[in-house]
C-alpha cells in the first residue's frame, strides 16, 4: 500500500476537512424535550476528524466550511479555535437577522442510556455551508498554494444539497490534481437524501466521488446505499463476523473503483445505550485487517465514536502506513471518545496507543 503522501515541509497543512460545522445542544442526562438547560458543543462529521487529528495527534489541520457572519458563528468560530483547527479558510456569509439568507445549524442531542437509545434532532436547512458553491472557494489556492496532505470529507456535507455534493467534487478534484490524499466517509442518512433524490440520488453522487477516493469509509448498510455493494449472507448483529463475505464485497468495489487503496469500517453490536461490543475492520491491498476487539465498552456518549475511528485510521496511516497499526489506532481512539461527553475526542494519543498497548482502568495518581 502507497499512499504517495506529500512531504510535510511542502505543505502548510498536513490535513484539511470540508463539511458543515454545527452547535451541538447537550441536556446532559436529561431529555431534549424537557430539557431547561443546555451545554454548547461544536460538531460536524468531517470537522470532528479534523479536530481530532489536531487536538489527540498534533498534526497541523485547518477546517473549509462557512458561517453566517453573526453572534451563533462568532461561537462557532471560538469553539474550533478551542480545538487548535485553524479557522482561516472559513467563509463568512452575510446574512439578514432572521435567518432567510443564510443561517448557522443546530443540533439537539441526547446521549441515551441502557434501553433509551441516543436521539438526535437537526435543525440545518438553509444553512450558510449547504448554500455555497465551488467557486465560493479558491480550491487551488488551499491544496495548490498552501499545500494539503490530506483531505476529509464525506456523505453528510454531500448530502445537505445540490451544491454540497457539487463542492465536494470540486473540492476532490482539486485536492487530487495537486497530489493530496482524499478520505471519504460515507455516512450515508436517508432523511438527508430524502429532499434532493433520496437513494438514487445518493449512488449518483457518491459513485462520481467513489472514482477520485483514496479512503473509503463506510459501514455494510453505506456501501449498499451509496454505492450498491452488499455483502452476501452477513449476520447484521456481528455475531458471527462474515469477513469472507466483507473481503469479497471490498474486492468487488476496488475493482470498480481501482484508486481505492484502503477501506475501513467500524464494527459496533448495539446490546444498551450503553454497553456495546466495538472493533473496526480494515483493507489494503487485498487483505483484511481486524482491530483489537472491545467487548462490552461501557458508553457516555457514542456520538462521534465513528468519527474519531476516522480520525485514528488516518492518523495511523499517515504516521505508520501500516493498515494493521492504523486499524488498531482507530478503534482505539473511537472507543476512547465514546466515553467522554460531546461530538469530539478528549483523548491524547499517548492515552490511545496506551489502550492499544492493552491498558486498563485503573486509577493513575
Amino acid at each position: 500500500m502507497d499512499l504517495k503522501l506529500k512531504s510535510p515541509e511542502s505543505c502548510k497543512y498536513d490535513a484539511v476537512s470540508l463539511g458543515e460545522v454545527m452547535l451541538r445542544l447537550d441536556p446532559g442526562e436529561g431529555r431534549i424535550r424537557t430539557a431547561r438547560s443546555f451545554r454548547a458543543w461544536e460538531g460536524g462529521g468531517e470537522y470532528n476528524v479534523i479536530r481530532g487529528l489536531r487536538k489527540c495527534f498534533g498534526l497541523r489541520t485547518a477546517v473549509l466550511t462557512a458561517f453566517a457572519e453573526n453572534e451563533v458563528g462568532y461561537l462557532m468560530e471560538d469553539f474550533i479555535m478551542q480545538g487548535g483547527v485553524d479557522t482561516s479558510l472559513i467563509k463568512w456569509m452575510k446574512t439578514d437577522g432572521i435567518g432567510r439568507v443564510c443561517r448557522n445549524g443546530l443540533n439537539f442531542t441526547e446521549r441515551g442510556f441502557g434501553i433509551r437509545g441516543a436521539v438526535g434532532c437537526s435543525d440545518r436547512a438553509n444553512t450558510a455551508i449547504s448554500k455555497c458553491r465551488p467557486e465560493d472557494f479558491d480550491f487551488d489556492y488551499v491544496f495548490g498554494t498552501l499545500g494539503v496532505r490530506w483531505l476529509h470529507t464525506g456523505g453528510i456535507y454531500a448530502a445537505l444539497s445540490e451544491e454540497a455534493s457539487e463542492t465536494v467534487v470540486a473540492a476532490i478534484k482539486t485536492a487530487k490534481k495537486y497530489g493530496t490524499v482524499v478520505s471519504y466517509d460515507l455516512n450515508y442518512r436517508p432523511s438527508m437524501w430524502s429532499a434532493i433524490g433520496g437513494q438514487q440520488k445518493a449512488q449518483e453522487v457518491n459513485r462520481e466521488i467513489a472514482k477520485y477516493v483514496d479512503v473509503m469509509i463506510g459501514n455494510e448498510e453505506d456501501f449498499t446505499a451509496c454505492l450498491g455493494f452488499q455483502i452476501e449472507g452477513n449476520d447484521a448483529n456481528l455475531k458471527e463476523l462474515n469477513i469472507e463475505g466483507y473481503k469479497k464485497m471490498i474486492n468487488t468495489a476496488a475493482k470498480e473503483y481501482p484508486n481505492f487503496k484502503v477501506v475501513a469500517t467500524t464494527l459496533r453490536t448495539v446490546k444498551t445505550a450503553t454497553v456495546n461490543d466495538w472493533k473496526a475492520l480494515c483493507w489494503a491491498d487485498g487483505e483484511i485487517y481486524l482491530s483489537k476487539a472491545y467487548d462490552g465498552l461501557e458508553i457516555m456518549d457514542r456520538v462521534g465514536g465513528g468519527d474519531s475511528f476516522a480520525s485514528g485510521l488516518v492518523y495511523g496511516l499517515m504516521a505508520t502506513g501500516d493498515p494493521e497499526k492504523a486499524v488498531n489506532y482507530g478503534a482505539a481512539h473511537g472507543a476512547l471518545a465514546m466515553t467522554t461527553p460531546g461530538d469530539t475526542t478528549m483523548a491524547r494519543k499517548s492515552e490511545v496507543e496506551a489502550i492499544m498497548g492493552g491498558a486498563g482502568a485503573r486509577v493513575k495518581r
